[in-house]
């Protein structure tokens, strides 16, 4: 009798694991595991998933599919610590998170974790992101020479390379008008030359209460905070993607949907996504937090310009008065700084003039721009979403604003012809 033996074929190899705290509660991630991967893929929790890395077996992965929900937000050193050992061998993550908030996103995303997924899964979502994860990656560009001591920049994709003026706005106290300024600015700076096809940029890096996109009645992209989340790969294609246009005068970089803690990003993301800006605007005006963080010493290294608003009140000459001490203790250009007096007195109010000379003495600063009070309509133009030069032309205040605007412009020809 001859015995014949059934060969039974070799399981498939895993190339990809799902990671979590219990599978179970990710259904529609099962399913769509199934559909993507067959039997080719596995169920991990948290530190097997770290252990098996070390695994022979641990070769033919390709991705991690990394659950996690609010309860896991306490778990966050142990995930971050198996997505940089993942990333170090070679293994993809896709992370799907379910009520997961945007600053534990924005660290995972930082720790190297390649792709995002919200849970429920939208149709064919995770489909789209392992499809992303097997893209070959780009062959770098030739690299080009450069002159000694010449920075790389990003690339760039208007017509011509510009080397923008940055132009930042910070308030020394709440209600001193530094949004409505900034806004107004970047709208005249952009439509006060017929001819000359001035672009501009604004940037409101006020993470957690901007509201430059309200003043413009504009949308919050989510594209915003995907930018701020990973500068380390921008381009300017990346940048100008993430901008919204407001009536093809100014592009703005609005301040993310959901409020953000100022340290979310580093110096260095500030100044990469200055650096971008710069080359492909002639004017960068930026609408500071109040707050001083980390990367206020970063803008006011980059602007040309630092605008500080102020009211003649006893807060804002106080808080002067620290933020100048605090600028000479760390030997930073304090000398920067260009105070403008929002609501100033009229030119026949010569008690309230007095008061502003007065103020600027004890403080031992130039208060070099001067700023009406708009009333009620710099309010209501607010709230209709429109600067004040389509609300209201006349507005005193807008004139100031618009004077200060034309000297800029003026100021940066006779620059340009002299250079």
């Amino acid at each position: 009798m001859t015995m014949t033996a059934v060969l039974q074929p070799e399981p498939a190899p895993i190339t990809a694991c799902t990671v979590s705290r219990d599978v179970q509660n990710f259904d529609l991630l099962i399913e769509d595991m199934e559909t993507e991967l067959g039997e080719s893929w596995g169920d991990l929790g948290f530190s097997d998933a770290y252990s098996f890395l070390d695994q022979e077996e641990a070769k033919d992965l390709e991705f991690f599919a990394i659950a996690l929900d609010s309860k896991d937000e306490g778990s966050l050193p142990e995930i971050t610590a198996l997505i940089t050992k993942a990333r170090d061998n070679g293994v993809k993550v896709i992370v799907i998170a379910e009520d997961v908030s945007p600053i534990v996103l924005h660290q995972l995303l930082h720790g190297g974790a390649d792709d995002f997924v919200p849970y429920p899964l939208p149709e064919s979502a995770l489909h789209d992101a392992i499809e992303r994860l097997r893209k070959p990656e780009p062959a770098p560009a030739p690299m080009q020479m450069q002159a000694p001591g010449q920075a790389g920049v990003p690339t760039v994709y208007t017509a011509s390379d510009r080397n923008g003026v940055v132009l930042a706005v910070h308030g020394m106290a709440g209600g001193t008008g530094s949004t409505t300024f900034a806004v107004n600015l970047a709208y005249e700076l952009a439509t006060l030359d017929k001819v000359t096809n001035t672009r501009v940029c604004l940037l409101d890096l006020d993470f957690q209460f901007g509201s430059a996109a309200t003043y413009l009645d504009l949308d919050r992209k989510e594209a915003v905070y995907e930018l701020l989340s990973d500068t380390a790969s921008m381009d300017s294609a990346a940048f100008i993607a993430a901008l919204q246009n407001y009536k093809d005068k100014i592009q703005v970089l609005t301040a993310p949907a959901e409020m953000l803690p100022l340290d979310i990003v580093a110096p260095e993301d500030i100044s990469a996504v200055i650096d971008v800006a710069r080359y492909n605007f002639d004017f960068v005006v930026i609408d500071m937090p109040s707050t001083v963080c980390a990367w206020t010493e970063t803008v006011l290294e980059a602007a040309q310009v630092y605008f500080a608003t102020i009211e003649l009140d006893m807060r804002s000459a106080q808080n002067v008065m620290r933020m100048i001490r605090a600028l000479k203790s760390e030997d930073l250009p304090a000398e920067k700084l260009r105070f403008a007096l929002n609501r100033s007195p009229k030119f026949t109010d010569l008690s309230g003039k007095a008061r502003v000379k007065r103020m600027a003495e004890g403080l031992d600063i130039d208060i070099e721009l001067m700023l009406a009070n708009g009333a009620k309509q710099v309010s209501d133009s607010a709230d209709h979403g429109q600067p004040l030069g389509e609300f209201a032309p006349k507005n005193a205040f807008r004139r100031d604003v618009q004077k200060l605007a034309h000297s800029m412009l003026d100021l940066v020809k006779v620059e340009q012809e002299a250079g």
